[in-house]
């Protein structure tokens, strides 16, 4: 009987979770259309990805109404969850397929490590901040991808036993690329950081690895909360 009970929970949970997807639908068909599409990105299963995870369920409740806007959100902890436009070009420049390990350094809210997950990647993702940690998780799981493994910790060191990563994505500026995280990237791996100071220009780097050696490409300036690290003895 409990059982029973516990299982019909369960589907009308997860009923729940599609109708809230659904819900914005439209919302997020004009999103991809007037803020993603027309920016230039092309990528497909960037694209669907984009237009299919609900981005409202990864914004405090009181955010939710602004969850499609051509803007950054606050989710508190001093943290952001990116601007869609941003989120679509990361995700585009890691060359999504179905299958391939991606690290993601900064869960946040959860939303990118969704919508990478979507794509059909096998996503490992680090969140420095205890509290985002166990609430993205959340958010993940009820969203229903459960392609994502999460974990609190500092994203300074990658997640090695996990690795190497086919691609590898930092969502916090740092001042310079950890080394850790070049050498967990696979080759012909990416990675793509945002680079530089809290309150100066900072640019997302493209890094490529061939024959073991890695490459950088500077593309365009962003704003990102700082990369933090935790206190070590």
């Amino acid at each position: 009987m409990f059982r029973t009970l516990f299982a019909a929970l369960l589907a009308v949970s997860a009923l729940e979770g599609a109708e809230d997807g659904l819900e914005r639908a439209d919302e997020r068909l004009k999103m991809v259309r007037e803020q993603i599409e027309r920016r230039g990105i092309e990528d497909a299963l960037t694209l669907k990805a984009m237009r299919t995870v609900p981005r409202h369920l990864f914004v405090p409740k009181n955010l939710q109404r602004y969850a499609y806007d051509d803007r950054p959100l606050s989710i508190g902890h001093g943290q952001t969850i990116s601007q869609p436009y941003i989120v679509a070009y990361m995700t585009e420049l890691l060359r999504p397929k179905p299958g391939m390990r991606v690290l993601e350094v900064g869960t946040g809210s959860g939303y990118q490590a969704a919508v990478l997950a979507e794509t059909g990647a096998d996503v490992f993702s680090i969140e420095i901040v205890d509290a985002l940690a166990r609430s993205s998780k959340k958010a993940v799981r009820e969203a229903g991808y459960d392609r994502v493994q999460l974990r609190s910790g500092d994203g300074y060191f990658g997640w090695e036993a996990a690795g190497p990563f086919d691609a590898i994505i930092v969502t916090a500026a740092a001042q310079s690329i950890p080394p850790p995280l070049i050498k967990q990237l696979h080759e012909d791996g990416r990675l793509i950081i945002p680079v530089g100071p809290p309150l100066g220009t900072q640019y997302l780097i493209l890094v490529t690895k061939k024959d073991g050696k890695a490459s950088t490409r500077r593309l365009i300036p962003v704003r990102f909360v700082p990369f933090t690290r935790r206190d070590t003895p």
